[in-house]
């Protein structure tokens, strides 16, 4: 009998809740630290205990879970604990693309599948030398906003560069990507491509709040001015949107073309759920500075369903009940082989 893993951690919550809804037995990777959390709900059916989320590459973990026919779902936080080698060196079938995480971890190579998808996106810099109005330095990989930061000059820019690498958060600039900063109100969207069906759903829209940048708009300017910090961007939690219904139209095309791009670059393509990541101008108008390439923590809102995908399923859908539901579908028809790589 087929059984859904992933890490305790993210969202794992929401997608073993999902697999468990669908009848299939759930089994949790769980570092020892966290064991007390998850042992107070029921649907999860097992529990491998481990030290480090990098003992699911060693033979012991692999055998377990093998045993049980497991399929690993990915979120950030396999992402952000491997490198794309590692990922794609594991023997236990990962739903999904596993591929395509290796263009999410790689701000260069996102690039590129975003610019192939015709995606409106901010311009990179590729030297602190570019840096002529706001811009913003990101780490590489599924970070969590922690370490990036808002600059202004090149001098600026090495001040905050060189404080982050004091505290051991980068090595150095190759740790970091440049781009200008995007002006407008942020919205996550986050989608679900069937290729099953080769169906797009749209099945939500989150914000984030972000620790200490949101923090900071409660703080008089006169007061930010006299004090010396420069403020993250670690994710704290998020909270629902709701978007005009006339943007709609344009959040289909843009998650179409992006599936799109995806098949051309990076085979079999965009499998599963995936968001795109930007902001909305005075005019409506999106810009994409992000996207992850699986499930992300947006969704963790949305566990008895969004208002979009309620427009779609008669049905409360998580994202995590919607993983599970193509799992079901592909092993009644023998598709596995098109939604696990």
């Amino acid at each position: 009998m087929t059984s859904v893993a992933t890490l305790g951690s993210h969202c794992s919550l929401q997608v073993l809740k999902g697999a468990k809804d669908e009848g299939f037995k759930t089994i949790l990777i769980c570092e020892k630290k966290r064991e007390s959390l998850y042992r107070r709900f029921s649907f999860i059916d097992e529990f491998i205990l481990v030290d480090s989320f990098k003992e699911i590459l060693g033979l012991k973990c692999a055998k377990r879970l093998e045993e049980q026919d497991a399929i690993i779902i990915p979120h950030g936080t396999l992402i952000a604990q491997m490198s794309s080698q590692e990922i794609e060196s594991i023997k236990i079938p990962i739903f999904g693309n596993k591929r395509i995480l290796k263009w999410e971890s790689d701000r260069n190579m996102k690039e590129k599948l975003m610019l192939e998808a015709k995606l409106n996106i901010p311009k990179s810099l590729l030297s602190p030398k570019e840096i002529k109005g706001l811009a913003i330095a990101k780490r590489h990989g599924a970070a969590g906003g922690k370490g990036y930061f808002l600059t202004t000059s090149e001098k600026d820019y090495k001040r905050k560069r060189d404080k982050l690498i004091q505290q051991g958060t980068i090595k150095g600039d190759s740790d970091l990507y440049l781009q200008e900063y995007a002006f407008g109100v942020s919205a996550y969207l986050q989608y679900f491509y069937s290729p099953l069906k080769d169906t797009l759903e749209f099945f939500g829209v989150d914000r984030r709040y972000e620790s200490d940048i949101d923090g900071l708009g409660r703080i008089p300017a006169s007061q930010q001015i006299d004090i010396d910090i420069t403020p993250s961007f670690n994710v704290i939690g998020n909270s629902p949107l709701v978007l005009r219904e006339s943007l709609l139209e344009e959040v289909y095309s843009m998650g179409e073309k992006f599936v799109e791009a995806s098949k051309k670059l990076v085979t079999p393509g965009m499998t599963g759920p995936f968001c795109l990541e930007g902001v909305y101008d005075d005019n409506g108008r999106f810009t994409a500075f992000e996207f992850s390439a699986r499930i992300v923590a947006g969704t963790n809102l949305y566990v008895e369903g969004s208002p979009y995908s309620a427009f779609i399923y008669d049905e409360p859908m998580s994202m995590g009940k919607r993983i599970a539901r193509e799992i079901k579908n592909a092993e009644k028809d023998n598709q596995l082989v098109n939604i696990l790589t």
